[in-house]
């Protein structure tokens, strides 16, 4: 397997990555908000009411 980050390979130690410095770059990655999961946009309008009850 090979580092993510730089493509060297991965040390058990730090895997997936090769080295700390890599896994902490992925972590300011995901810190900052480098990384997103896409969902498709609603309108409010389109959101049910929740029943309370």
């Amino acid at each position: 397997m090979t580092c993510p980050i730089c493509k060297k390979p991965s040390d058990p130690q730090y895997r997936p990555f090769c080295s700390r410095r890599c896994a902490d770059i992925d972590l300011g990655r995901w810190l900052n908000g480098s990384y997103v999961i896409p969902v498709p946009e609603t309108d409010e309008d389109e959101t049910p009411p929740r029943e309370e009850g």
